[in-house]
């Protein structure tokens, strides 16, 4: 392999934290989810994103490296992970046999390209290069199937991200009611509080998956009231503080049945279908329609057992409900997660 530097393309990494990168899922990240299973390690799903499994797993094996348990993204971090960890995309020519971390950044970038998401391993197969082919015809560029300096200047090359700009009256969740998305997602996106005042004019990058029409959502629609009274319903049967369950529910979704984040979580109280699959199997041992009663009935049920996991602690509840209740207790809370319970519980009573 021809090793060369890109000025101006190569992505650098630096020393970035999984804490520090946001909600949309990151190549990057999905990189180090490639090096730690490569290593025996369950990040979960190599879905780019920084969720409790990653970040319990780069945890463990940094530990287990005898590494500072910190969650950077460092050298030494990626020196550990051996081949899967280094060269940074851009640093080398990329052709079928090449392995490592630009690799599987690469590979993660090409998914739109109908690259499938057990392909992104970190070696370069003919499934990459057929992959890379279809994404350099549609830049325009030579269909060699070999990444070089062309390649990696058109994927260093971003589209626009979009933009609402605010109007009198809108707050984060009238916003996101009308993109149908979380208000958490766009607040954070945004790097701001939920809790803090948009004004008139104020530029806010949607986040993704943001849409004006809204998404195919089984069964009729519901307004927040009745949303209300179903979350309200299963409070009582599941004894949990009806307060508590709405703050929760309006802090994921604003009280709307269509929201579908960029990773998959849905409805009302924003539940990964796993999550949903396991309040049916093992908490009710039924299966509850996928609408959105189904959905306020599981995700009651759930912060029910997130309760019951921590004694009844309303904090540590709804950090179990963010984080994951094994990572709370091996990891403690992370900063997004302590903002996040800071902001249901200012919200409790008000909703």
């Amino acid at each position: 392999m021809r090793r060369f530097a890109v000025v101006g393309v190569a992505l650098s990494i630096g020393v970035c934290g999984l804490t520090e990168v946001g909600t949309a899922a990151n190549p990057r990240i999905a990189a180090v989810q490639v090096g730690l299973k490569a290593h025996g390690f369950d990040p979960g799903p190599v879905d780019g994103l920084a969720g409790p499994l990653t970040r319990t797993a780069l945890a463990s094996f940094q530990r287990t490296r005898k590494l500072p348990v910190d969650g950077k993204l460092d050298r030494k971090t990626r020196r550990a992970l051996g081949a899967r960890g280094r060269p940074l995309l851009g640093q080398r020519e990329l052709a079928v046999g090449a392995v490592g971390w630009d690799v599987a950044v690469l590979e993660f970038k090409l998914r739109r390209h109908r690259l499938p998401r057990r392909a992104v391993d970190g070696r370069f197969t003919k499934a990459t290069a057929s992959a890379l082919r279809r994404y350099q015809r549609g830049r325009g560029l030579a269909p060699d199937g070999i990444a070089g300096p062309n390649t990696y200047r058109a994927l260093a090359s971003r589209a626009a991200a979009r933009v609402h700009v605010v109007q009198w009256g809108e707050s984060f969740f009238s916003i996101a009611a009308r993109y149908h998305v979380s208000p958490w997602l766009l607040a954070r996106r945004n790097r701001l509080p939920l809790t803090s005042v948009i004004v008139p004019d104020q530029r806010l990058v949607l986040p993704r998956g943001a849409q004006l029409s809204a998404p195919t959502v089984t069964g009729p629609p519901a307004s927040r009231d009745a949303i209300r009274i179903e979350i309200d319903r299963w409070a009582r049967v599941y004894g949990v503080d009806p307060q508590l369950a709405r703050a929760l529910a309006w802090m994921e979704s604003g009280f709307q049945q269509d929201v579908v984040s960029s990773v998959g979580a849905l409805g009302v109280m924003q539940l990964l279908p796993e999550t949903w699959e396991f309040v049916d199997t093992v908490l009710l041992g039924v299966r509850t329609p996928r609408n959105y009663a189904g959905n306020v009935r599981a995700g009651v049920r759930y912060l029910r057992w997130q309760l019951d996991e921590f004694g009844g602690n309303r904090r540590l509840a709804l950090a179990g409900w963010y984080q994951g209740a094994r990572a709370v207790r091996e990891i403690g809370l992370y900063d997004d997660t302590k903002l996040f319970v800071r902001i249901v519980l200012e919200l409790y009573g008000t909703v």
